[in-house]
């Protein structure tokens, strides 16, 4: 046994290092001063890279974040595929707020409420738009962000709003598990759906022709226009208006209250005019020149 710490945790630190297995998850932060004492204090230094990006029965203070890291520039990776965005950063700024490390755990979309009503995460932070589907089944915070739904078409097509959409043989792609997704199966009737997995398939399928438009929200038609200019056109006028916000296990009210005062916080603080610094100076620029409302 390791002197000092508890017989069960001491058998987990063993049989882990004597197998040289353990699942590694992206840690946000740095752990606090307090945390390096406590390995020093219980002889685990050379254990330490270990428990800095594990999650074990050592760590109590954790707060862990779904989100989809595929969905820039909100959610995505580096080149070194280290978490990074608006709402990675956001994420770290709660985290701070709060006292608490922050582990991201990347989850595809449509399993995002899944895991949070079976305890694996504690909150999304996932550019959701909270719907009154989702409420049913989870408690949202105050949003943070205002957008809505519009069209990326072909640079030839003929569709200027989403009433040009709805006729037969035209067909729409759509991202799984999306707002998107929900409003084409409620509004669409006559054209034909094609649901995919990837924000990307859903492009490339206006690309090549294959798909007469592809609903999302603004910001990223906007980004998609921007790099496929040669084949694609946007239709960004919002035809059906969303909030995004963060999402929480239902009836977990004290971690709900902390989120809604951290908004409030940073807000007040210019936190979102920072993010939107950051990463979305280009696109804020250009919807106050179309005297389109920006997102924060």
């Amino acid at each position: 046994m390791i002197e000092g710490v508890p017989g069960r945790a001491a058998r987990w630190i063993h049989e882990a290092v004597r197998r040289g297995f353990w699942r590694p998850i992206l840690r946000l932060q740095r752990l606090k001063p307090r945390g390096w004492v406590s390995l020093w204090a219980i002889g685990m230094l050379p254990f330490a890279a270990l428990c800095f990006g594990c999650r074990s029965p050592l760590q109590d203070n954790r707060l862990v974040v779904g989100m989809e890291l595929s969905y820039p520039p909100f959610e995505m990776t580096d080149a070194r595929g280290t978490p990074s965005g608006v709402s990675v950063d956001l994420a770290c700024s709660l985290g701070e707020y709060l006292g608490r490390d922050i582990v991201i755990e990347n989850i595809p979309f449509d399993g995002l409420i899944p895991a949070l009503k079976t305890g694996k995460i504690d909150v999304v932070i996932s550019s959701m738009t909270a719907t009154e589907e989702r409420r049913s089944s989870i408690d949202f915070s105050e949003p943070y962000v205002r957008t809505g739904l519009s069209l990326l078409v072909g640079v030839q097509s003929d569709i200027r709003s989403i009433k040009d959409v709805d006729r037969p043989g035209k067909t729409v792609a759509v991202k799984k598990g999306t707002t998107g997704h929900a409003y084409a199966a409620r509004h669409l009737l006559s054209a034909r759906l094609l649901v995919l997995d990837k924000e990307t398939a859903c492009v490339l399928e206006v690309i090549q022709g294959k798909a007469d438009a592809f609903i999302y929200d603004q910001m990223s038609i906007y980004r998609n226009w921007r790099r496929n200019r040669e084949t694609t056109r946007p239709v960004l006028e919002a035809f059906q208006e969303e909030f995004w916000a963060m999402g929480v296990r239902k009836g977990n009210e004290p971690l709900l209250g902390r989120i809604n005062e951290f908004l409030k916080v940073f807000r007040q603080s210019g936190g979102f005019d920072r993010l939107a610094e950051r990463y979305l100076a280009e696109e804020r620029e250009t919807f106050h020149r179309l005297g389109t409302r920006f997102i924060f």
